[in-house]
């Protein structure tokens, strides 16, 4: 297995083992390959996008149909996190079975990854990775032991929590902020001993702090943003939580929907809002630990049909004032499926590296899988 990752990656020239450590591609021989060539040149980063591994940290696959798979080619993915029913357990295992027969349809587009190895054989074999997780602990119920189970059905993340409180901690909007509960310590080990990641993207405060502090392995935010730019909003993380995150080998995946990326949307809210995120989480937590995500289909919102009515309206009775939604939510150039094309370019001309690029765009989180899931 060691000898295959070694030819795999050197073949997508993405960089070169360290011995048997995927963790160690960090000095990229694409970024070599370019090195003499203007790099302003925005044709030689479309050539990079296409050599490099992308990984988006979180998608939405709720309606997923034939416009989300003829959006796949068009994104780039080398592979995604998936969101899956988290309500209770029974609907959690049926999230999953629906998601194992959609791979097993369409064995030439999709691939089943619980490993980081599987992300590098979706890259040689031109199909998409999917990633099973969940944005809530809930279909745990009150065993720890049904985490044993999703993890022998293929799920390799779990967030804590979502928005409220669970049987593990607080979460983001919730009144208090209390932190992890001893239930949720417990789950913690057990998610550490399998190989399951710790996300803490919708967790708490407290709960966020507890989260990186009891995780034995890394703890990750797979789609968040920087409270230093989008102040007072619950879902962001300060500067202290991504230092903290990333000093244990964390990853922060910068979130894609406007509203969570500052307060006007469409007007000072734009795709160069996106790179100061990003900017701003490399400048604090280093350039190993900053990928990207989206949070919504791989088609877009307004290629779901997302509108003011069955989008936005709903979302104001789900959610509290604090976490300040906005219609139009989107930046345009992030709600097409080739997003992080148009992010490869914008950090390109902010004079990022293309090693540098490589690693935002999926490097980081290969590195990270391949330490995190056993």
């Amino acid at each position: 297995m060691n000898n295959e990752r070694r030819s795999i990656l050197k073949m997508l020239s993405i960089g070169a083992l360290a011995q048997s450590q995927i963790s160690n591609v960090f000095a990229s021989s694409a970024g070599k390959a370019l090195s003499g060539v203007d790099s302003s040149n925005q044709k030689h980063i479309e050539e990079l996008f296409r050599k490099s591994i992308v990984i988006d940290g979180l998608v939405i696959p709720k309606g997923w149909n034939q416009d989300s798979f003829e959006a796949l080619p068009k994104s780039g993915y080398t592979g995604f996190a998936t969101s899956l029913t988290s309500y209770n357990l029974k609907l959690a295992l049926n999230s999953i079975n629906e998601w194992h027969q959609r791979i097993e349809d369409n064995p030439n587009k999709l691939l089943l990854a619980t490993t980081a190895a599987d992300f590098i054989k979706a890259k040689k074999e031109n199909k998409t990775a999917v990633l099973f997780g969940f944005q809530n602990s809930t279909m745990i119920e009150r065993s720890i032991d049904n985490i044993n189970l999703l993890y022998e059905k293929g799920t390799r993340w779990i967030q804590l929590t979502y928005n409220q409180r669970n049987l593990l901690g607080d979460g983001s909007t919730e009144r208090t902020n209390s932190g992890l509960s001893d239930f949720g310590i417990e789950a913690v080990e057990r998610m550490n001993e399998l190989g399951i990641i710790v996300d803490l993207s919708h967790c708490g405060p407290k709960t966020t702090d507890d989260g990186i502090h009891f995780s034995k392995t890394p703890a990750s935010c797979n789609h968040t943003m920087c409270e230093a730019l989008h102040r007072n909003h619950p879902r962001a993380k300060t500067d202290k939580q991504i230092k903290a995150l990333a000093d244990k080998g964390g990853v922060v995946g910068i979130i894609s929907l406007g509203y969570m990326l500052g307060p006007k949307v469409r007007k000072e809210t734009t795709l160069e809002t996106y790179i100061d995120h990003i900017d701003h989480a490399v400048k604090v937590g280093g350039i190993d630990h900053v990928g990207v995500a989206s949070d919504f289909a791989i088609q877009g919102l307004e290629a779901t049909g997302a509108t003011k009515e069955n989008w936005y309206t709903p979302r104001l009775t789900r959610f509290k004032p604090s976490y300040k939604v906005q219609w139009p939510a989107w930046i345009p150039e992030l709600d097409e499926p080739e997003r992080f094309l148009n992010v490869a370019k914008a950090l390109d001309r902010r004079g990022y590296s293309t090693g540098d690029i490589e690693k935002i765009l999926g490097l980081n989180w290969l590195r990270y899988f391949d330490e995190v899931l056993k």
